[in-house]
């Protein structure tokens, strides 16, 4: 795992039980700034995750209770050190382009701005504590939020909600991101994780390949016709019947008792 000169872990994972990872964004000093050995971390995190036939559903929070995410660190990028903050095969952060199949929750408190918006953008869902913000303060500094906040957000918050977020420069607080649609749950700091955790619980208690292939086909869906989307969900199914996981959904509830899947 990447470390920072004083060498603490930089991303840190736990397992949760019920099929839940926790991974915990831990350069607290630096307000998390996303440098290349972060993104590395996080990456080889996220291959894990995808590898790993336990994993079911993952929680993506911060170690400071202040910020979630800062975005990019600038003074590695002026320093000629930034390259790696932008992986091949993850994009920024080793994330927000990462191939992520299983549904990712990030659970949010204090600020998230820049790329800590972009990555939670990233992510399925959100929940936040109620002290979080969220903004993309790029065209503050004559910079354009490229790693998904100029595409992402206008596809997940109200046009122009979205429009004043990305041109004003200005952050929302989390009442007004939950009112908007852009955050799924609000709840008091202290709660935060219980929250996250729950909402994930409600997700590995089904199907993991049923989840995954719905949720590939609705994310893919956003952009195409009423017929590619059907198309992409009846492909979904015929992938989702090809499972053992398909017969025990049905067979559990003949036998009224709770299913045990698999994951194949």
């Amino acid at each position: 795992m990447a470390t920072d000169a004083n060498t603490e872990q930089l991303v840190l994972y736990r397992e949760l039980g019920d099929h839940i990872a926790l991974v915990t964004l831990n350069r607290p000093a630096k307000r998390n700034a996303v440098n290349a050995a972060l993104a590395s971390a996080l990456e080889e995190i996220v291959r894990r995750t995808e590898a790993d036939p336990e994993i079911f559903a993952v929680i993506l929070t911060s170690s400071n209770n202040s910020v979630f995410c800062s975005g990019a660190d600038l003074s590695a990028v002026a320093a000629g050190g930034g390259a790696g903050i932008n992986t091949p095969d993850g994009g920024f952060a080793g994330f927000v382009n990462a191939k992520r199949r299983k549904p990712w929750i990030a659970a949010v408190e204090g600020q998230a701005v820049a790329g800590g918006f972009e990555i939670c953008l990233a992510c399925d869902l959100i929940v936040a504590a109620d002290d979080a913000r969220f903004g993309l303060p790029e065209v503050k500094r004559s910079l354009v939020a490229g790693a998904g906040g100029v595409h992402r957000l206008p596809k997940t918050a109200p046009r122009n909600i979205a429009l004043e977020i990305i041109i004003t420069g200005e952050p929302i607080p989390a009442r007004r991101a939950y009112e908007v649609g852009l955050v799924n749950r609000i709840v008091p700091a202290a709660e935060l994780l219980d929250a996250a955790t729950a909402l994930a619980r409600l997700i590995t208690a089904n199907a993991p390949l049923a989840v995954c292939e719905s949720l590939d086909a609705a994310k893919r869906s956003m952009s195409v016709s009423d017929e590619e989307g059907d198309q992409l969900a009846r492909d979904a199914m015929t992938r989702v019947r090809a499972t053992e996981d398909f017969i025990e959904g049905p067979r559990a509830f003949v036998e009224k008792r709770p299913p045990v899947w698999r994951g194949r």
